[in-house]
């Protein structure tokens, strides 16, 4: 038991040897809740250990890197501004650039079901590729559109663009498009992340809203789709509206988080619609979050995003390890 016990008196920490530019993304190592990969505008990418809160390892990039994922325990990918696709080997220390989109990567997952990382571009494609030698397997256009964000979970691939279209795929067949939709949202589109159950997709905007969609296309299932509000605080009689820049999933409850501008994370069951709890507020604008894989655990990533807030003295970039409860993340 005592365990538990440190576990509850420590329920929140910050990470220490941060990046020295804005936390663009943070993702849990598959099947841990100790490896953490960082990526910045700093134009590095970091591993830390959230046990004994080192940093590991860190490799660069020429320009700001914008996202990054695990293959496994000991590959990594990583892409940004400059284009290009790398692969980094934790074990020997060694990186392999996979090649490069016309336009920065804004996107990196790895799609375990075909053996692949995908990655979505400015340049208005997703290319596939093998993940074990430098080789592009398919490039896909996604309307022309920039990629701001992507979600896999099994074969379920799910695109958002800048123009607000969804496109949804099967990683097993890339030859067409499944499905072709409109964000149900009026505003831009900040992040989209498939249900662990792979029942739909939530998506939010710029505009403190975030949508539930459901991937069958039956008309009963449609009913069940909703929009709500969220991220927003009233100051005075005005209501200040903030982006919604970050959503993660617990693999095990289907429940999820979600970062906004505000400074503020909320745990929602998507399906009995509910708010669970909120966090304290945080420094500055809650830019990417990331579940371990059992869901104990949460980084938070908080780095000023917005630029029309230009907060002086400007917030330090930090990431926060926090370690959740049943109570926050269980549909009651």
């Amino acid at each position: 038991m005592t365990v538990t016990r440190v576990a509850e008196s420590r329920t929140e920490f910050k990470l220490k040897s941060l990046p020295e530019d804005a936390i663009s993304s943070v993702k849990f190592a598959p099947k841990s809740n100790q490896f953490l990969l960082v990526s910045s505008w700093d134009s590095t990418v970091r591993l830390y250990d959230v046990t004994s809160n080192t940093e590991r390892h860190k490799y660069n990039h020429e320009l700001p890197v914008l996202d990054v994922c695990f293959r496994d325990a000991v590959h990594t990918y990583s892409g940004g501004l400059d284009q290009t696709l790398k692969m980094y080997d934790l074990n020997a220390s060694v990186e392999t650039v996979l090649g490069e989109h016309k336009g920065a990567i804004r996107c990196v997952e790895y799609a375990l079901e075909v053996n692949a990382v995908i990655t979505g571009s400015w340049d208005g494609t997703v290319k596939m590729w093998d993940g074990r030698v430098p080789n592009c397997v398919g490039t896909y256009n996604q309307g022309n559109e920039r990629v701001y964000t992507m979600s896999i979970v099994g074969e379920k691939f799910v695109v958002g663009t800048s123009g607000r279209k969804i496109f949804v795929w099967d990683v097993r067949n890339m030859g067409h498009v499944n499905q072709r939709r409109e964000s149900s949202l009026k505003y831009q589109t900040r992040c989209i992340r498939v249900f662990p159950n792979k029942q739909g997709y939530v998506l939010s905007s710029i505009e403190g809203r975030v949508a539930v969609e459901y991937l069958d296309s039956n008309p009963e299932v449609q009913k069940k789709k909703y929009a709500f509000k969220c991220h927003r605080i009233k100051d005075g009689g005005l209501e200040k509206i903030y982006p919604v820049n970050a959503i993660s999933f617990h693999s095990v409850y289907n429940t999820f988080a979600t970062g906004g501008s505000d400074g503020y994370v909320n745990i929602w069951d998507g399906f009995n619609k509910k708010r669970l709890c909120q966090f304290h507020r945080y420094n500055t604008a809650v830019s990417s979050l990331s579940f371990s894989h059992d869901g104990s655990a949460l980084a938070i990533a908080c780095s000023q995003l917005d630029e029309s807030q230009i907060e002086d003295p400007k917030p330090e970039d930090t990431i926060y390890i926090r370690y959740v409860t049943d109570q926050e993340t269980k549909p009651k």
